[in-house]
Parts: C-alpha cells; sequence; structure tokens
C-alpha cells in the first residue's frame, strides 16, 4: 500500500509541475472569443452557464439571441432579474418565416444591437447566440462580424454558438468547443421539455 502511495504521490508531482508551468507561462489578460459549435446539444447552455458565472462575479453581460424567437426562455426569465441585458431576433425560426427578405432584415435589426453592445465597455461578456446561422444563410457579411469582434473592447470576451462555424471565425476563436451528439431523446420522439430544453 505505502509503495503505491508513493508511486501515486510522484505521478501527482509530476503532473502538479505540469500544471504549474502552464498557469505561469499564461500571463496575458485579454477579453477571448468562444465558439460553442458542432451538431450536439447544450452550445446554448453553455453559453448561459458561463454568463451566469460572469454574473455570479459581479461582471454585466449581454445577450443577443438570433433564431430563437420571443416566446419563453427560462434562461431569459431568471437572467434579465439580473440585468443582464437581452436582444432577440424577431421572426424566430428561420425555416418557420421562409422569407429570406424579412429573415434578413430581422438579422440586421439584431446585428445592429450587437454592435452596440459589443462597443460598450461596461459588458465583461456578451453573447452571440446562434450567430454562425446568420453567416451560413448570408444574412450577415462574415468580414462585418469579424471587424466588429476586433474592435471591441479588450477586456470584453464573447461566446458565439451554433453549428457549422465557418472556418475564420473559428481561425480567430481562442477556445472552441464542438458539441459532438451521441444520442438525443428528441430523436426516440420525446417531446422538447421546459426547464430542460427551453
Amino acid at each position: 500500500m505505502t509503495r503505491d502511495n508513493s508511486q501515486y504521490q510522484k505521478r501527482q508531482q509530476r503532473l502538479k509541475e505540469k500544471v504549474d508551468a502552464r498557469i505561469e507561462a499564461a500571463q496575458q489578460e485579454r477579453g477571448i472569443v468562444i465558439v460553442f459549435t458542432g451538431n450536439g446539444k447544450g452550445k446554448t447552455t453553455a453559453a448561459f452557464g458561463t454568463v451566469l458565472r460572469a454574473v455570479g462575479h459581479g461582471q454585466r453581460a449581454g445577450v443577443i439571441q438570433f433564431i430563437k424567437g420571443t416566446w419563453e426562455s427560462g434562461e431569459r426569465n431568471l437572467l434579465t432579474q439580473h440585468g443582464v441585458e437581452f436582444h432577440v431576433m424577431a421572426t424566430g425560426f428561420t425555416w418557420e418565416t421562409q422569407n429570406r427578405e424579412t429573415d434578413t432584415a430581422a438579422c440586421q435589426i439584431a446585428w445592429k444591437q450587437a454592435v452596440t453592445i459589443l462597443s460598450d465597455p461596461s459588458l465583461h461578456l456578451v453573447v452571440l447566440d446562434e450567430l454562425t446561422y446568420m453567416i451560413n444563410y448570408g444574412y450577415l457579411e462574415l468580414a462585418d462580424v469579424l471587424t466588429t469582434l476586433k474592435q471591441r473592447p479588450s477586456h470584453q470576451s464573447v461566446i458565439i454558438t451554433g453549428r457549422g462555424c465557418h472556418r475564420e471565425l473559428l481561425a480567430y476563436a481562442d477556445t472552441v468547443t464542438e458539441m459532438c451528439p451521441v444520442k438525443h431523446a428528441f430523436d426516440a420522439g420525446i417531446k422538447a421539455q421546459k426547464g430542460i430544453d427551453w
């Protein structure tokens, strides 16, 4: 038992030295861009978990939701009570509206709000929920998005969510997580549920 513990301690000490060296090397302080992409569930949920964390530390956050629509949202219900600014694209899911002109116009209005909050130095964190679709559908120009991200206050972090994130956004981001679907209740015919899915 003692020998096993001795080997364990040596292994843990080597691990500690590696972690300490990485912490020592990471000394930059600035806002970062995070992308949550992929076909799996949880991209928006991960973004809102980060908003919750920021608010818990007394930081200010803003959210622009592309696609989601104006129906009830548990996250919005809670976070607006804690000063989180929300702007929601009015048309909701684009596959329901099926009108490119109105969807593009609604996206442009939401993007103008995004540009405003991305220039607000009082906001520590901005979430651009489902932004990837707006670029993929051609409602927004990738160059405009990248320029705006580069011009934001240096301490401000941004989270971008959505499937099929453009490779240039992936290259620009500091942290990228790809959600990989393994299994989903909806595929088994289970209805989306309040408190779990919205």
